[in-house]
């Protein structure tokens, strides 16, 4: 799909930036937060914040704020989304792996560089794989390649990539019979795969996030597990302690 965190939002006025990370209800455990907020409910345009709590338990801005771009159908709440629309998932998801058609930039992140190989598979026939990542199209695959998006055809996009866990399955292992990684738990198929914060096209993205390369690069080496990153998008309009 071309295209790894809280708020207090009076609709339909903006949040200043200073109030931000207040009053957000599902960060968790999250010491670092990305926070999205779209320019409105059909937009394609959107700003990026990303903040760090300290030992005193104040969330402090960590970069100057991003413009970003967002899916070409605007947005919808990631219970309502649907494949194929276009549309940004608005909620909070936890950011765990990276990946790039370039070298590591330097994040803590599980990162995998890829190669003509790597795809992210969204064949609504196959729930054991939708929305996995399958590092080769073995012979013994059972989605179809015409139902994922080959990785390395997107070098400007995926430059750098953090993986936005919108819609991801649990238990995910390797099937050394079938060659390729299945899960225990699908993600809902339809509802949309291939979710992630990378770098900047010529345009709007498929749902996903982005930002300048630059500025991926940066987030990445800022992101640390041990932090527990967690991302927050919505439009402003919306009521972001919802997300």
């Amino acid at each position: 799909m071309i295209a790894l965190v809280a708020v207090v939002v009076v609709v339909p006025a903006a949040p200043a930036a200073a109030s931000l990370p207040a009053g957000l209800k599902h960060v968790g455990n999250a010491q670092q937060l990305i926070v999205v907020t779209g320019h409105g409910w059909k937009s394609t345009g959107a700003t990026l914040r990303a903040y760090q709590r300290g030992a005193d338990g104040k969330w402090k801005q960590v970069f100057a704020a991003m413009p970003a771009r967002t899916g070409y159908g605007g947005w919808a709440w990631a219970s309502r989304r649907v494949q194929d629309k276009g549309l940004t998932p608005g909620g909070t998801f936890t950011i765990t792996q990276a990946f790039g058609v370039r070298a590591d930039p330097g994040t803590k992140l599980p990162y995998r560089k890829v190669d003509g190989n790597d795809y992210w598979v969204g064949d609504r026939r196959d729930p054991r794989t939708y929305n996995v990542f399958e590092p080769s199209a073995s012979k013994n695959r059972t989605w179809r390649v015409s139902e994922a998006e080959r990785l390395a055809a997107y070098p400007t996009q995926y430059a750098y990539a953090a993986v936005i866990d919108f819609n991801r399955p649990a238990g995910v292992h390797w099937d050394a019979k079938r060659g390729e990684y299945v899960t225990s738990t699908p993600s809902h198929v339809g509802r949309g795969s291939a979710v992630f914060l990378h770098a900047s096209g010529k345009g709007s993205t498929a749902g996903c996030v982005s930002v300048s390369r630059s500025n991926v690069a940066a987030l990445l080496r800022w992101l640390n597990p041990a932090r527990h990153p967690r991302i927050v998008m919505a439009p402003t309009a919306a009521d972001l302690t919802r997300a």
